[in-house]
């Protein structure tokens, strides 16, 4: 199953098992880190790749 390239608001609450209130504000204060590291982002979404390294410390084999 492929991955999407963004993960939704939605989505973060179930997997880390918060409110949606919360989750969107965990995407908001990842879209500001990102935008101030100076990438575009998306209001409600955020990299999944930029979430799994931030909750999980994972990065990609790439």
């Amino acid at each position: 199953m492929k991955k999407e390239l963004f993960i939704k608001a939605e989505e973060i609450a179930k997997d880390l098992g918060v409110s949606k209130p919360y989750a969107y504000k965990l995407v908001r204060e990842m879209n500001e880190e990102l935008k101030g590291n100076g990438f575009m982002t998306i209001a409600g979404r955020v990299s999944r790749q930029y979430y799994e390294e931030k909750f999980y410390g994972l990065r990609s084999s790439q």
